[in-house]
């Protein structure tokens, strides 16, 4: 490769990274002015085929060397180029083909030998010999000719080269001017920009200048209407102030009058103040002397309280400090089954069957009176008597009648109301609050209605014993709270299943705890590891009511289908201390619903190992309270007699309720049904015999402390 080719393709390589490296924001400027893109140099294999117009402002294109006309026949030419000179053709060596004209011949060469072929032509291999002579002449001629025309090549790729050079400085001059005219560019922008924020905040603060002088402007305008309204208002009020004045001056002599006036009354009321200082004196003696009868009053209503509490307690003491209530129920729907419809023959004797039965009102009433008992309530007056009837036929076919009379502190009848009830017991409740023990109790065969008297239903008019015991509790806690009294409470229901006391407050299983019973020196009882609640309204009572109520044991029986199979004891504890006086108290009240009594052959028991179990603890737990109210009634009569408390879990609870420390009411509930007869009459002789028996005188219990 010549050494300008290589120094040429040297420059354009620098060109091209030249023009790769330079900035792209603005298109160069040639030096005519145009704004045009400078178009790089091609590298290529030969100089002399670029022409000079694409390379800037260059000399004129240079022109192709011709070859020279040959004089000779036609042949082959060799085409004049700058490109080395190739090789010339060699001639054949075997033979040559002629053409002439429409006919050819062939020869062989013209050194064919004599023996081969016919004489050789000798003017025509002469004319051969001068055609190749002329050949190699004007070969020669060509020889020469293109080495002067290489010759003339070179100096041509050497003005190229230096006309490269010269436009490679150009192109250098260029593009660093292009670079400067650039950077002044970004500098006029960067300028530009500053203008322009400089300009913006300039318009800004402007802006912002006119804003305020506008709101200085409107501050102004509105300080002068307000300067403007306080203006006229001084005209105004000194035009009021002028007439005023010229007013004063015709007041000031009626003032000078009025002031003789006042003088004369200051003087009377002087006298008046004297007199009132007089009778202010007299009311404060006489305000000295009502405080002194207002506590005089109180003094005597805590004594009249005090009393109130003594004659309370002596009509309890003589009322008999174990009294004895005979309740009983109303006929239930339930109780007037279709099987006693087919017995009163309301639907014929061959009838569907007792499933199938609508009875008529008329048969309904018909089996209702049927199926009660023959009782009457003779006492009228005051409700203490109660009288059985029955009737029977003797062996002989002669009808037998009986009659049964049982007296006791109170009697209700069917259609007694809980409200009526509770009247009667309100003052034991009363006495409770005042510092006795109470204990009331629920007792009666399975399906007498224990449950209801004692808990009674989701109303207010069908409430129970114990939630209106409560509330008479808290409702005389709170009227006696005005003369100085404060009383807390406490609540704990307990269950005597099986002779195991359960816990129905507590949160533990039943049968997990081992609860024993604590009698102490003052007469209180008391039951280890059992719930006790602190209670502050009666409505909290209730709730705890419910939770006891799902807890307790209940089992179905061919008497009732929801019988109680357990004893369930509810005590309250009330402390109650009084600051004025000096004194303070401490009850409790025991509302006890009883198990219900009943016999294994009619209440089914029986047939099941569990109700055969219930039933035997509850006819033991009954017999053994029946054996203490009997030992109490003949320690009345006799004098010393041992009492067996232990006998029983229950007996042994209720033991300072039996032994004369407390009040003690037993309600004997009963059925009115003639198929119950037989268990009623037993309910009501061991009522009789609880009501003939004396236990003693309660006392008042004194809070230790």
């Amino acid at each position: 490769m010549p050494a300008s080719f290589s120094s040429k393709m040297t420059l354009k390589r620098k060109a091209d990274s030249d023009e790769d490296t330079a900035p792209r924001k603005l298109h160069a400027i040639a030096e005519n002015g145009a704004q045009r893109p400078t178009q790089p140099l091609r590298n290529n294999r030969s100089a002399t085929n670029v022409p000079s117009t694409k390379i800037g402002l260059g000399p004129a294109p240079l022109t192709k060397p011709r070859a020279p006309t040959l004089s000779g026949p036609p042949s082959r030419t060799t085409r004049a180029t700058s490109a080395p000179p190739k090789p010339a053709p060699r001639l054949p060596s075997t033979r040559t083909t002629l053409t002439r004209g429409p006919a050819s011949r062939t020869t062989s060469g013209p050194l064919r030998s004599a023996a081969g072929a016919a004489k050789p032509d000798d003017s025509r291999f002469q004319a051969l010999q001068t055609q190749v002579q002329s050949i190699e002449s004007a070969r020669a001629a060509d020889a020469a000719r293109l080495a002067a025309d290489m010759e003339a090549e070179r100096l041509k790729v050497a003005e190229l080269q230096s006309n490269h050079l010269a436009l490679s400085r150009q192109l250098a001059d260029a593009k660093t001017q292009e670079l400067t005219q650039r950077r002044e560019l970004v500098n006029a922008s960067d300028e530009m920009d500053a203008l322009k924020k400089r300009h913006a905040r300039e318009l800004m603060d402007l802006e912002m200048d006119v804003k305020r002088r506008d709101r200085e402007i409107r501050e102004l305008e509105d300080d002068l209407r307000v300067v403007r309204g306080d203006l006229d208002r001084e005209r105004t009020v000194v035009g009021e102030l002028k007439s005023t004045i010229t007013q004063q001056s015709t007041t000031q002599v009626t003032l000078t009058a009025q002031n003789q006036a006042l003088h004369a009354q200051i003087n009377a009321l002087q006298s008046s103040f004297d007199y009132s200082a007089e009778t202010v004196s007299n009311l404060r003696m006489d305000l000295e002397k009502a405080r002194e009868r207002v506590e005089e009053l109180e003094q005597e209503a805590r004594e009249a309280e005090m009393i109130r509490r003594k004659l309370h307690n002596m009509v309890q003491e003589l009322k008999g400090n174990i009294r004895v209530f005979c309740r009983v129920r109303p006929v239930l729907p339930s109780d007037v089954s279709a099987t006693t419809l087919v017995k009163s023959g309301g639907s014929g004797s061959r009838g569907p069957s007792p499933a199938s039965i609508s009875p008529s009102p008329e048969d309904l009433e018909r089996a209702r009176v049927e199926a009660l008992a023959e009782m009457a309530f003779p006492d009228k007056r005051d409700h203490k008597e109660i009288v059985l009837n029955s009737s029977s036929e003797s062996a002989t076919g002669q009808e037998r009648k009986e009659t049964w009379n049982f007296n006791f502190d109170r009697v209700f009848e069917p259609h007694s109301t809980q409200a009526e009830v509770f009247e009667e017991i309100s003052l034991l409740a009363q006495s409770c609050v005042d510092g006795y023990n109470v204990c009331i109790f629920a007792y009666g065969q399975t399906g007498s209605g224990k449950s209801f008297t004692m808990e009674g239903g989701s109303s207010d008019a069908t409430a129970g014993m114990i939630p209106r015991a409560v509330e008479q509790v808290f409702r005389v806690s709170e009227e006696l709270g005005s003369k100085g009294w404060e009383y807390t409470m406490e609540g704990q229901f307990l269950e005597i299943y099986n002779e195991t006391i359960n816990d129905l407050l507590g949160k533990g299983e039943f049968d997990k705890k081992k609860h024993e019973i604590k009698h102490d020196k003052n007469g209180s009882t008391h039951v280890t590891d059992t719930v006790i609640q602190p209670l502050r309204s009666p409505n909290q009572v209730r709730a705890l009511l419910a939770i006891a109520q799902s807890r307790r044991t209940v089992a179905a029986t061919l008497m009732n289908e929801r019988s109680s199979r357990s004893h369930s004891v509810f005590t309250l504890r009330i402390r109650g201390n009084n600051k004025m006086t000096g004194e303070s108290c401490e009850g409790s009240l025991n509302l006890v619903d009883l198990a219900g009594s009943e016999r294994l052959k009619e209440s089914g028991a029986g047939n099941d190992k569990d109700r055969l179990r219930e039933t035997q603890s509850i006819n033991k737990s009954l017999s053994a309270l029946g054996d203490v109210i009997a030992a109490l009634g003949e320690k009345s009569e006799k004098g010393d007699k041992h009492i067996p408390y232990r006998n029983s879990k229950l007996t042994y609870l209720l033991q300072n309720s039996l032994s004369g420390n407390s009040k003690t009411l037993m309600v004997f509930n009963l059925s009115p049904l003639a198929t119950h007869l037989n268990e009623s009459l037993c309910s009501l002789r061991f009522a009789t015999k609880v009501n003939n028996t004396t236990i003693g005188t309660a006392k008042k219990q004194i809070k230790s402390s």
